[in-house]
């Protein structure tokens, strides 16, 4: 009776465990931010690459799958995507006039800024050049 016990509060904790690990910022997944998530998640220890984007632009909605699939790939870098004509103040706080923009932060600074739909390759790009060029 106990064994049995034991395996059922193992796989809840373990359960507990792998959801906990998909909602925290780098765990793989790309977060929808807005002016009461974005200033947590850009100053998180480490690296923050934001999307800035709109639903009418085509270059950004092509960039989508790009950027998923690479938040799943650099796990310790946490994604995050701004919708801009939803969140025109945090838009205009960073000086967005085009979009696609991915703007890099490192330890809560802004260091990096890419315009336009740069593919795989420009992500690569950014993220490399911040994290020691893996």
């Amino acid at each position: 009776m106990e064994d049995e016990e034991l395996e059922r509060l193992k796989k809840k904790k373990l359960q507990e465990m792998i959801e906990a690990s998909r909602e925290a910022p780098g765990a793989g997944t790309v977060a929808e931010l807005d002016g009461s998530s974005f200033d947590a998640a850009v100053s998180r220890k480490g690296l923050a690459l934001v999307d800035f984007w709109a639903e009418w632009c085509g270059p950004c909605k092509l960039m989508h799958p790009v950027f998923d699939r690479l938040a799943r790939k650099y796990r310790d870098v946490a994604f995050g995507r701004v919708n801009v004509d939803q969140n025109q103040p945090l838009a205009a706080r960073y000086g967005i006039q085009a979009i696609p923009t991915f703007i890099m932060f490192k330890d809560g600074r802004k260091v990096d800024t890419m315009m336009g739909a740069v593919g795989e390759p420009g992500i690569h790009m950014i993220i490399g050049k911040h994290s020691g060029g893996r």
